[in-house]
């Protein structure tokens, strides 16, 4: 029963996520209200509220960063502690690159681009990606003296997604973005050609 029942929430969720990215991208981030939203997936005030706290929830589900922080911190999880904590990582970020090249993460990701103010949401949302990797990385390398070395690593490593990214926007050649992530990782870190 809590299978369905979690399956149902995913479901209103996923619902509420696609009105929103629907009006976003026709009416624009700032004319489209809550209200509007909960309207086109059917719901009222109050039910959207119980799935998402303000219409930059709804935003963030579909920008790359927001899809990717979800599934970022149980990734991580699943890196071996025997490799040093930026390649772990740099291992992670490859196997989640995908997560940004889907049609509805790449429209989020052009919107949030359009304006300084939904600039400066994507920046808070990286920002909250970095702690969310250095979470999981504390939990990985658990010893208190490793933390600021693995804030560091975090930083450096949402540092190179956000410069991967760049590249890939600016690659006319649709090289996929976890080549510009490798490319960049391994400049990086150069020990992580060793052995391949």
């Amino acid at each position: 029963m809590t299978g369905a029942r979690e399956s149902k929430k995913e479901a209103t969720r996923a619902r509420i996520a696609e009105a929103g990215l629907r009006l976003f991208r026709e009416h624009g981030y700032d004319a489209t209200t809550l209200d509007d939203i909960a309207a086109a997936a059917g719901i009222s005030r109050r039910t959207f509220f119980y799935y998402f706290k303000s219409k930059d929830d709804v935003l963030l589900a579909w920008h790359g960063a927001g899809a990717l922080s979800s599934a970022l911190h149980p990734a991580m999880l699943e890196q071996s502690p025997e490799q040093p904590p930026l390649e772990a990582a740099m291992r992670c970020l490859l196997s989640l690159a995908s997560h940004y090249e889907t049609a509805e993460s790449k429209a989020m990701d052009a919107l949030m681009r359009s304006s300084d103010a939904l600039s400066g949401r994507k920046d808070i949302a990286e920002i909250q990606m970095e702690r969310d990797l250095a979470d999981a990385m504390s939990t990985l390398w658990p010893d208190p003296a490793q933390r600021t070395h693995l804030r560091i690593a975090a930083m450096m490593a949402i540092g190179t997604l956000r410069l991967s990214l760049d590249d890939w926007r600016n690659d006319t050649s649709d090289t996929p973005l976890a080549q510009h992530l490798d490319r960049n990782f391994r400049t990086l870190v150069p020990s992580a050609n060793d052995g391949e």
